[in-house]
């Protein structure tokens, strides 16, 4: 929806609420007019019912809405006597409009100094129950989200089974475009499998204000942009047009951002010619070709668990004289030189045009990218919002997927070597908004920016800060469970830190202190 559409959609809705209002306004001592008067109707209606007039900024908060439309509701019928049972199901069933009815047909009279007290256990509960969701759902929204890390794209830094906290807050909390939604799922609802949301209606892209910007080595959460099909893992499936924020959570290192010029060289990553420096903690992986004498027994299955390499052997030549091996880091590929029978250790480097690779041919164009390869790719430049570039027959497969997917309004085509944009010729492009570029450290198995291209910054997420727990589905017992990973950060300097059992302690010395607080109040109260 446009802005404009908005505005008519929030008019509309003012007016069905002082359609189905007015007389309650007057009985309560209020002039019908106060019904009509955008948010002040709100904080006028908080009075009536007796609640905080705080109460009025959730009522415009998306997805918080959702809860707080039919708590309102219910507080509103029971504020003039109809507070049974049948009353509340009739007021949700209707979606409100049951309020219309008591409007217009019942002589009621509002009860000025209400008890908010709930008069059953049941009751009670319910107003707890809708608190705590009212609140999570705030804190997972704008301020920290729960995240699984499901592949190995960032081993070694991020574990598969590490469970993070991600902050919306770091970069900015976006405003939710689905308005309509279930609190705190994505996009679909546990055990009945179906989507969580409706499509219509969708606010327009807006963000908080932040505290920072994203640098280069990031580790970023986001949409995955590329998340357009019903099934994903079906390239010819139908397309799926899912809305921005329902798209599937992807979390890569952002080795480009605004305005750099990247290029990978034999697998290095180069920002603007020189060579991308990663922090301590980030360890790239690469694929190796190992000579192998054929004789010497080597225990590879405990070699790799002791390297903890994931994907471990991919192949071994018919002669057995090379043995091929993914995901070694650069210390585990020096370590394995000193290894009897291991005649060579050589980083697998890919040359020529890779399948795939971004971006895609399109519209029958031969470009520079043909060639292009996960180990070597570019040069390519990372747009910036307002930053116009030339547009021709050779960058254009670069930037068509921005043009005409991810800044909306544009339609594309191409009359022999002319380019059209909204049926103009034109021999340029400026971008509305700024793009990154997401990859994974482990470079030879990690869907990324090499496959999918550019991330715009409307599909950001936010940025991994903390590790609460790591589960690893291959150990046994308490085995499962990675003690080393828990309570630590996912940035910083040095190597990672628990601070699991100072988390401990001080859980010790809290309930200690509650113990001591309440055994003293005790004997006072005796």
């Amino acid at each position: 929806m446009t802005l404009f559409a908005w505005f008519v959609f929030f008019l509309a809705i003012q007016i069905v609420h002082y359609l189905g209002t007015w007389k309650l306004y007057e009985k309560a001592g209020r002039k019908s007019w106060e019904a009509a008067i955008p948010i002040y109707n709100s904080i006028v209606l908080m009075k009536i019912i007796n609640r905080p007039s705080w109460w009025t900024i959730l009522l415009f908060i998306p997805v918080i809405n959702l809860i707080m439309f039919p708590v309102v509701w219910v507080e509103t019928i029971r504020s003039f006597g109809k507070k049974s049972a049948f009353d509340t199901i009739l007021v949700l069933v209707t979606l409100g409009l049951y309020i219309y009815y008591i409007n217009y047909t019942q002589n009621v009279t509002h009860i000025k100094d209400r008890s908010l007290i709930s008069s059953s256990k049941a009751g009670d509960t319910i107003s707890s129950l809708l608190f705590a969701i009212v609140v999570a759902t705030l804190v997972h929204t704008y301020v920290m989200q729960p995240y699984t890390i499901p592949t190995s794209s960032l081993e070694k830094s991020l574990l598969v089974g590490d469970f993070l906290f991600v902050s919306k807050f770091h970069y900015g909390a976006r405003i939710p475009m689905t308005t309509v939604a279930a609190p705190m799922v994505h996009d679909t609802l546990p055990l009945v499998n179906k989507k969580s949301y409706t499509i219509w209606p969708q606010l327009p892209y807006f963000r908080l204000p932040g505290f920072e910007n994203i640098k280069n080595s990031d580790i970023v959460v986001f949409n995955w942009p590329a998340d357009t099909l019903y099934h994903m893992y079906r390239p010819a499936d139908k397309r799926y047009e899912k809305p921005i924020d329902k798209k599937t959570n992807y979390v890569k290192r952002c080795v480009g951002i605004p305005g750099d010029n990247l290029s990978i060289k034999d697998g290095i990553v180069y920002i603007n010619d020189k060579e991308l420096q990663l922090p301590e903690r980030a360890k790239p992986q690469y694929s190796y070709w190992l000579g192998y004498d054929g004789k010497t027994p080597i225990d590879f299955d405990f070699l790799l668990k002791d390297m903890k390499v994931t994907d471990g052997i991919f192949y071994v030549s018919s002669n057995r004289d090379s043995i091929g091996i993914k995901a070694l880091t650069k210390e585990n590929s020096e370590r394995l030189k000193n290894i009897p029978g291991i005649t060579a250790v050589t980083r697998l480097i890919n040359k020529g045009a890779e399948d795939g690779i971004y971006p895609d041919p399109q519209d029958g164009i031969v470009s520079k990218t043909s060639n292009w390869n996960c180990d070597n790719f570019g040069p390519i430049y990372i747009p910036k919002a307002g930053v116009t570039v030339a547009l021709d027959l050779a960058s254009l497969p670069l930037y068509k997927k921005i043009i005409t997917e991810y800044e909306k309004g544009n339609v594309l085509k191409v009359v022999g070597n002319d380019i059209y944009i909204n049926d103009k010729i034109v021999k340029s492009y400026t971008f509305q908004q700024n793009y990154y570029w997401m990859m994974g450290d482990n470079r030879h198995n990690s869907l990324d920016a090499r496959y999918f291209g550019f991330t715009p910054e409307d599909h950001i997420v936010g940025k991994p800060v903390f590790i609460w727990m790591s589960w690893d589905s291959n150990g046994k017992g308490f085995g499962k469970i990675r003690w080393d990973r828990l309570f630590t950060t996912v940035g910083g300097d040095g190597q990672p830190t628990s601070y699991f059992k100072i988390f401990l302690i001080l859980l010790a010395l809290y309930i200690a202190i509650d113990y001591g607080i309440k055994k003293r109040n005790a004997k006072k109260n005796s």
